[in-house]
């Protein structure tokens, strides 16, 4: 291996002192995506990814093409007379949400293809009213989330509103009737500073077909600027629950207002909980009950009753209490039956089953039958009630599938299966337990050939942020590395959900170099029990995973071989001044408060790069659309290991235009995962 020629990036004399502190930012330069000199380097920087040796890319994106053909499947919404779901088609790039009239027949009513041939659209979320007539759905363009809302009549197709924009992650209540839903917007952005265009979120009441100028402001003014607002509407109209947390916090403040009393446009809202240390939310049961789903005093999280008119804590009752191992992550209520029940899903150290209670008291009666040993997604009811149920499910060799429990007769068969056909090879998959530096035990997801004997070529992969967990799923990717005869392995890392919110807040703020270590001793425990060395272990992370795997590489670049670190946060100083960093100081701190500044300074990995270490082969892909974290963070790092390595091992980065954070069309997919699983395979001596 020869070492690369690599594009010349010039080290400027910058520097900031904070909280006494010398911060040295020779790359700076490199935060102006417009200058000709940054278009310069990242010109140099593609031809050198495009130069690049790597092997199998063609088989990989072969094998990764063939098993997305699965296809998916999404869970059924039903309104009314009607279901809606979303479904891709082997062929296709895009899923396409289809409905089911009440005769049974169905047909497409949203294709991003139709839309834009190109690819380039995506259909980011959609909600139709209660009744199933009309349909809000938002959709972007290149990657950027920036999402226009519609509404459309679902009888006729006919767009009837639209577009809306500055509509980002906004929930829709509708209101019975369809006439009029509650909805969140930013501010437009000659109303707020500069740079804060991406904030100032409101809560408005919006008539369909009259301008979004007219629109009646609900909430949220004066209030954090960083804020995201819910915003829900109860089955029967009745009530209107509003939710407010500050970026991701992992708690929020709460609201309920009758709408059957007032003015909808004035809702006299009531507070459930507000300045709390925990996360809430509200089910209005069809029998007049308040099902109040939290994990405050419950880190695993409980569902608790009372009633609309009294609905602040002192009157919460345990329903479902906390259970001292599983995370309780759903529930749906099956009425139409001699005694009505409650469905609960739950996960155990990230793998998923759902249980039988009664409604009354909450007493468990069973257990739905699951397919496997996998992850349950989405239980959905009938709003009006029934004794059906219906939810996804995926393994780590089975496409999502949605299965049906009838209640009344207890069995479990298959509703709808991805429709593609694919030969999905055969693997073994091991759930172990490992500690970690402090005696932690951390749960580690294993996957591999069936006949698996010595160390093999290893790509350890995690995420640990966010109450996130890493649980079971079919994986194009991880099938193909596997297929072709590499282990996949996966930690569940304290800042994850897997153990409940306790584990998260462990791996978060001031705990954060606990989702680092855990890590690390992932690492060191695969190659301890023989499953690779560190010669043949790669890591493997993208956006919050991306900060682990930056963090990994600076901190022991002794144990991993190489990286693939995609869109990562990695100049944690100054995070909060790009994309959405600003919302996420809730997880990680802010570099503005001398403390937290202090957690920050001890890991920010671009600015623990240090001239002279052999650092493992690197890849960095980032994507140009990306309005959430900024590519800057990639091309910094990327920069300084570059300039800092002292060995042959190759920086390489690839940067995707057109391309955002999040849903892309399925040959960026391909493209993406063959590139990174060939990368992997050049550098930790996969024999193809």
């Amino acid at each position: 291996m020869t070492r690369p020629s690599y594009p010349a990036a010039r080290r400027a004399d910058v520097s900031d002192v904070l909280h006494g502190t010398p911060v040295p930012d020779p790359y700076r330069w490199l935060e102006e995506p417009a200058s000709a000199e940054v278009a310069d380097w990242l010109a140099a920087q593609a031809k050198l990814f495009g130069e690049a040796e790597l092997a199998g890319r063609e088989r990989f994106r072969g094998r990764v093409a063939e098993l997305l053909k699965s296809g998916s499947i999404g869970v059924p919404a039903w309104r009314g007379e009607r279901r809606f779901f979303m479904r891709r088609t082997p062929e296709q790039e895009h899923s396409v949400l289809y409905v089911v009239d009440a005769d049974g027949a169905e047909r497409a009513l949203l294709d991003p293809m139709a839309l834009d041939p190109s690819g380039l659209t995506t259909l980011d979320t959609w909600q139709p009213d209660k009744e199933g007539r009309l349909l809000a759905y938002q959709i972007s363009v290149g990657g950027d989330e920036e999402s226009k809302l519609y509404v459309m009549d679902v009888g006729t197709g006919e767009i009837v509103e639209g577009p809306i924009d500055r509509c980002r992650y906004s929930p829709v209540a509708w209101l019975p009737g369809g006439e009029r839903f509650y909805y969140v917007r930013r501010l437009a952005p000659e109303l707020v500073p500069q740079d804060e265009e991406q904030y100032h979120r409101r809560v408005y009441l919006h008539t369909v077909g009259a301008s979004p100028d007219d629109d009646v402001l609900i909430f949220g003014e004066g209030l954090e600027k960083t804020n995201y607002y819910g915003v829900s509407v109860s089955r029967d109209g009745s009530w209107l629950t509003i939710s407010a947390s500050r970026g991701t916090a992992p708690r929020n403040d709460l609201w309920l207002a009758d709408l059957r009393e007032g003015d909808i446009a004035a809702p006299a809202l009531v507070t459930v909980q507000e300045g709390v240390d925990a996360q809430t939310g509200l089910h209005f049961g069809r029998d007049g009950r308040l099902y109040v789903f939290t994990d405050r005093d419950a880190p695993r999280a409980r569902v608790c009753v009372t009633t609309p008119d009294r609905p602040g804590y002192e009157s919460w009752r345990d329903l479902l209490p906390e259970d001292p191992e599983a995370v309780l992550s759903d529930y749906a209520i099956l009425d139409d039956l001699d005694e009505p029940i409650m469905l609960a899903g739950w996960t155990r150290h990230a793998i998923s089953e759902i249980t039988i209670h009664r409604l009354e008291t909450g007493e468990r009666i069973g257990s739905v039958p699951t397919p496997g040993i996998g992850t349950i997604g989405g239980i959905s009811e009938r709003p009006e009630g029934g004794h059906e149920a219906w939810f996804g499910y995926t393994d780590n060799t089975t496409p999502p599938t949605i299965q049906r429990f009838d209640a009344r007769t207890g069995e479990t068969t298959l509703w709808a299966a991805s429709p593609g056909t694919v030969d999905v090879p055969p693997v073994k998959t091991e759930h172990l337990v490992y500690p970690s530096a402090d005696g932690a035990e951390v749960h580690l997801l294993v996957i591999s050939p069936v006949d698996r004997d010595g160390p093999r070529p290893t790509i350890l992969n995690g995420y640990g942020g966010f109450g996130i967990s890493m649980t079971p799923g079919y994986s194009a990717s991880v099938l193909s590395w596997v297929e072709a005869g590499g282990v996949y392995a996966i930690a569940q890392l304290r800042g994850g959900g897997e153990q409940g919110e306790e584990w998260h807040r462990d791996g978060m703020l001031a705990n954060k170099q606990n989702t680092f270590r855990d890590f690390e001793a992932a690492a060191e425990f695969l190659i301890a029990e023989g499953v690779t060395t560190p010669e043949m272990l790669g890591i493997s992370g993208g956006s919050n995973g991306g900060l682990l795997v930056g963090a990994a590489l600076t901190r022991r670049p002794d144990l991993f071989a190489a990286v693939v670190c995609s869109a990562p946060l990695l100049d944690m100083i100054r995070y909060e001044k790009f994309g959405l960093g600003a919302t996420w100081n809730v997880e990680y701190g802010s570099a503005d408060d001398p403390e937290e500044f202090g957690w920050l300074w001890a890991y920010s990995p671009y600015h623990h790069v240090k001239e002279g270490v052999d650092y493992p082969a690197t890849l960095f892909t980032v994507f140009a659309s990306d309005t959430r974290v900024h590519p800057l963070h990639a091309w910094k790092t990327a920069a300084a290991l570059q300039h800092a390595t002292s060995g042959e091992r190759p920086i390489l980065l690839r940067n995707e235009a057109e391309a955002g954070h999040g849903a892309r069309a399925v040959s960026k997919s391909v493209e993406l995962a063959a590139d990174q699983l060939a990368f992997f395979a050049t550098h930790l001596g996969l024999k193809l």
